[in-house]
């Protein structure tokens, strides 16, 4: 299928307004740029409650953003990393993908503003994440969620971070319901069909991926850390079920794929989507195309069925 028409005008509105790619520019221009992605992500719909809050984390406190949809005292819950290259974004990005999906599932969405690289590389970013995971699961009775009804989620490097978290708490014997892995980025290698045939042109591209790659593991020591590479673990059995999201016109398509193959090959429960026309960030761009929606109403659809 070809691009989709409203995410062709898209690109071209974005290439005509000629912001400097991730790798051009220093990088506090390059976050102000991101402000604008607010305006991306359109109006926030009416949700029950919405608290912010400061957590613990282990080095710094960290900002979180608690999406209840409804008064339940022991809702499913989702917590939630965002993408932006382990380097960029904030959770006001976020908020009308994140309201619609609690709306739309009835789970209480917590989403934290993990600590970013490069003044932050690997591992505090996942520590951050891992920690705010903990911190739910102590903290369910005060926050109305059921402990054992409980999953992750992220979009992009946020993907990355919360497939991470699965394997972490698999590892350490920490209850997981489910993963969503919204086209992650989980893999290292830039030689994938998807990282070729869609290198430019397309939002994100392949030199900017290796670009916050490179921001957030700062040379090659880590790569075969499956916390940090989640496609580099050794097994894969035992992960929560997992939902993963990929768009056509991705450089990170190939990574969902493959992703979601090493999955099953080990027994996981996998619900695999790819969403034709669409590009890398579809599906927080409420404002930008109709399929956002379509895709959080799926997600959000598949997580009440889904059985570990």
């Amino acid at each position: 299928m070809p691009l989709a028409p409203e995410i062709k005008a898209f690109l071209e509105a974005g290439a005509a307004a000629g912001l400097p790619q991730v790798w051009e520019a220093p990088l506090d221009v390059i976050r102000r740029n991101t402000q604008s992605r607010v305006a991306l992500a359109g109006p926030v719909e009416p949700i029950f409650q919405v608290i912010n809050r400061f957590i613990p984390g282990p080095t710094a406190d960290l900002p979180i953003r608690i999406y209840r949809p409804t008064d339940s005292e022991s809702a499913q819950a989702i917590v939630f990393f965002h993408g932006g290259g382990w380097v960029l974004n904030f959770l006001d990005i976020y908020d009308a993908a994140l309201s619609r999906l609690a709306n739309q599932s009835g789970a209480t969405i917590i989403s934290v503003n993990y600590q970013k690289a490069p003044e932050h590389p690997f591992p505090t970013p996942f520590d951050d994440c891992y920690a705010t995971l903990l911190w739910v699961i102590a903290n369910a009775a005060g926050l109305k969620i059921d402990a054992n009804n409980l999953g992750v989620a992220g979009d992009s490097a946020g993907a990355n971070l919360a497939s991470a978290v699965a394997l972490k708490a698999r590892d350490h014997n920490v209850n997981l319901a489910f993963q969503i892995l919204i086209y992650p980025c989980n893999n290292r290698d830039f030689e994938t069909a998807s990282y070729r045939d869609h290198a430019t042109g397309y939002g994100l591209s392949t030199q900017g991926m290796k670009w916050f790659w490179e921001k957030y593991l700062q040379d090659d020591q880590y790569d075969s850390n499956p916390y940090a590479v989640p496609a580099r673990a050794q097994s894969f059995k035992g992960l929560a079920p997992a939902i993963i999201i990929t768009a056509q016109y991705d450089p990170l398509l190939s990574d969902g794929e493959e992703y979601a193959e090493l999955l099953r090959n080990d027994g996981v429960n996998v619900s695999y989507q790819s969403y034709e026309g669409m590009i890398h960030g579809f599906f927080a761009n409420l404002a930008v195309t109709p399929t956002s929606r379509q895709a959080i109403d799926q997600v959000a659809e598949t997580l009440k069925g889904i059985k570990r």
